[in-house]
């Protein structure tokens, strides 16, 4: 299956996971930046210097990094309603992600070091397009559009 078939499934498992983003995220601690909706295989989500199995429900905070293993794959969904949906064998690094629910002001930046990420961006990136950013090796993505597929390979090599 092509890799955008498999990234669009990935966010359509991921969306329909979320029918209301502020009710599933309410309870959870206020510098949380998402939560985990779907898992399949082998996902680590580092925090900390510790490392943990990801599972549905798992908080993501910023300055976490998401491993994904072979024939794995995570959906995530932040607070701001963003969906993040990565593939097999992909790093993904939150670098750093603040929202405020009541004016929709904050920032989004993430690396990919390797993988694949599919993204639907969420309230942030609507009200404030400079505030979302999307990196890897090579390139740094403003985000001007509401969905997309980064794609980086072993060498650090990106398509799209």
């Amino acid at each position: 299956m092509p890799l955008r078939s498999i990234a669009y499934a990935l966010i359509l498992a991921c969306g329909c996971g979320c029918v209301s983003v502020t009710g599933a995220l309410a309870g959870e601690p206020a510098d949380a930046a998402g939560v985990v909706k779907t898992v399949k295989g082998t996902v680590r989500i580092e925090h900390a210097g510790a490392s943990s199995g990801a599972s549905i429900g798992s908080d993501v905070y910023s300055s976490d990094r998401i491993v994904t293993g072979p024939e794995s794959s995570v959906g995530v969904t932040l607070r701001d309603a963003t969906l993040l949906s990565a593939g097999a064998n992909t790093t993904l690094e939150l670098n750093q992600f603040a929202f405020n629910s009541t004016t929709h002001d904050g920032v989004l930046n993430a690396s990919v070091k390797r993988g694949s990420l599919a993204v639907i961006s969420g309230k942030l990136a609507k009200a404030n397009p400079d505030a979302v950013r999307f990196s890897t090796p090579t390139t740094t993505l403003g985000v001007r559009g509401t969905e997309f597929i980064i794609e980086v390979g072993d060498q650090g090599e990106n398509s799209r």
